[in-house]
């Protein structure tokens, strides 16, 4: 009887387990040593490699099942050595497809290069400001649902607000609050399949003379502040979300 007490308590222990563990799939082990090796490769810039600890690429690529034979489409990456384009370009070069959305295109109108239905996954990484500048935001997120192909992925990180404090429409302070992104999304149709504090940082105080950009890497204000400047590179940068949803 003691054993069997025993068997059914690490029985429930390991239900409990399964229970509270991330329910989405992992990349293949070849997909994840790919992104391993884009994350740390030379072709980045030092100073782009010296900010994974910061953005946890591998990791947030993952949590997104981005593979690397599928069409991805990136919104606002920056020019050719944007970050997260040095590193999707050419992991998806061989079998997948990448589409970089520069702020020169129609977007939120609809992209050319962009047919409805067509992308596996859209990615949104620290491009808050179609949220909060020009446009309607309701029309940004709008337009990626078009985007993307019923059950693919909307996977977005951005500079995480104090809710406390009602959402800025100018968002002068760079902080975007996640329920505002969790409204916009849920009126364009998405649903929320997982959150993750993969670019959490609880260090993060968001209570800066410049908003966001007194934090690395830009370092706004503190070029004459001895103290400030010491404060804020203890604390690293942004406090970000990490939202998957996915297109019914």
């Amino acid at each position: 009887m003691p054993n069997l007490r025993h068997t059914l308590v690490l029985l429930c222990a390991s239900l409990l387990l399964v229970s509270n563990e991330s329910v989405f799939a992992e990349l293949s082990s070849n997909d994840l040593e790919q992104l391993s090796v884009l994350a740390e490769s030379e072709n980045r810039s030092e100073k782009a490699r010296a900010r994974n600890k910061y953005r946890n690429p591998v990791k947030t690529l993952n949590f997104f099942e981005v593979a690397s034979d599928q069409t991805v489409v990136e919104i606002w990456p920056g020019g050719q050595g944007g970050w997260y384009r040095s590193i999707l370009e050419p992991y998806l070069a061989e079998n997948g497809h990448y589409i970089p959305v520069r702020s020169k295109d129609a977007f939120p109108k609809p992209v050319d290069k962009v047919a409805d239905n067509s992308a596996d996954r859209v990615l949104v990484f620290r491009a808050h400001g179609f949220m909060i500048y020009d446009n309607p935001a309701q029309d940004y997120f709008d337009s990626i649902f078009k985007m993307l192909k019923p059950g693919g992925v909307f996977g977005i990180v951005d500079h995480r607000g104090d809710e406390s404090i009602p959402q800025d429409p100018e968002g002068k302070n760079g902080y975007v609050n996640q329920s505002h992104v969790l409204m916009l999304a849920k009126n364009a149709g998405f649903e929320l399949l997982e959150s993750a504090e993969i670019n959490a940082n609880p260090k993060d105080t968001k209570d800066y003379p410049n908003g966001l950009y007194s934090l690395p890497p830009s370092l706004k204000g503190s070029s004459f502040n001895k103290a400030l400047r010491a404060k804020v590179l203890e604390i690293g940068e942004s406090d970000r979300m990490t939202l998957k949803f996915t297109k019914p």
